[in-house]
């Protein structure tokens, strides 16, 4: 079908109709319709370009609220997730990077994909933007009286690495500064049981350390114990790292029992190991360790 030049097709008029509410909400003054309608024109060309004012900031609160807070924090102070209320995100440092990891996920971490809208991207995105702005936490203690001790009294590289030097019996540390909250760290010393996954679902390889984390207690036919943490599952084998590093493949044929120790860590609480100022040194050092993984 020709179309004479300045008519619109009747899909094309549909779709600029229907970004009427977008384009409104993302501008604190009122537009024209053809205002409009070039704005929403510009986003076909260029998606990553962000919505800017109170609005659209307000707009992008709510929906983060709703998909995004249980992990990054109400107000973006961290969690499970990293804190957002900084002024650059390793993983998002321009506008197309944010809008990305929010539309795409990132692949091997707890970041999933997105099944939001991708005008609600943009909202959430214009969001995060704005938290920049906000002052960064303030995490007491001494980070220096920290990395002592976790090297001497807290004994925690004997399973966890950083910098490539440690165990490998527990999660690698060398981010976790950049991945979790202070609060979330805290949480994992004196209760590590509380932020284990409860999830009873079979392991994925897709999916990271972390969400897969499961402690497993296997006794062969023969009568051998093998107790450790999950490395790989299918229906047919597992594969189990005792806490010396040591890797078992075996067969579930040649198990007697596989116990899953769902929601629970082998890692002590140090509630009690350690003074309230040495908790506060020692998760001043866990927040301090920012490497950027390679790409």
């Amino acid at each position: 079908m020709r179309v004479r030049p300045g008519i619109l097709t009747s899909s094309v008029l549909v779709a600029l109709t229907a970004s009427l509410a977008f384009a409104q909400s993302a501008h604190d003054e009122p537009q024209s319709f053809s205002e409009r309608a070039r704005a929403f024109m510009e986003s076909l060309q260029n998606p990553t370009t962000l919505p800017t004012g109170s609005a659209a900031v307000e707009q992008g609160s709510k929906v983060y609220a709703v998909h995004c807070a249980s992990c990054h924090g109400p107000a973006g102070e961290g969690g499970k997730g990293p804190t957002l209320a900084q002024p650059m995100l390793s993983r998002a440092q321009n506008d197309a990077e944010l809008y990305k990891v929010i539309r795409e996920g990132i692949n091997g971490t707890e970041m999933p994909r997105s099944r939001l809208e991708r005008n609600e991207v943009g909202f959430v995105a214009a969001y995060v933007k704005s938290l920049g702005n906000k002052p960064p936490e303030v995490v007491p203690g001494d980070p220096r009286r920290g990395a002592e001790l976790y090297a001497t009294k807290g004994q925690c590289f004997t399973c966890h690495a950083v910098g490539g030097r440690g165990g490998v019996f527990g999660p690698d540390l060398g981010d976790i500064g950049r991945k979790r909250s202070a609060a979330y760290l805290r949480r994992s010393l004196v209760d590590p049981n509380a932020e284990v996954p409860q999830s009873y679902n079979a392991f994925r390889g897709d999916v990271s350390f972390p969400q897969n984390f499961l402690y497993v207690r296997a006794v062969t036919r023969d009568g051998a114990n093998i107790d450790g943490v999950r490395v790989n599952e299918d229906t047919f084998s597992v594969q189990i790292r005792e806490a010396t590093g040591k890797v078992h493949s075996l067969f579930k044929s040649e198990l007697k029992t596989l116990h899953k120790d769902h929601g629970k860590s082998p890692m002590p609480s140090y509630k009690d190991a350690f003074t309230p100022e040495e908790l506060d040194d020692l998760v001043a050092y866990m927040a301090s360790l920012r490497e950027v993984p390679k790409q």
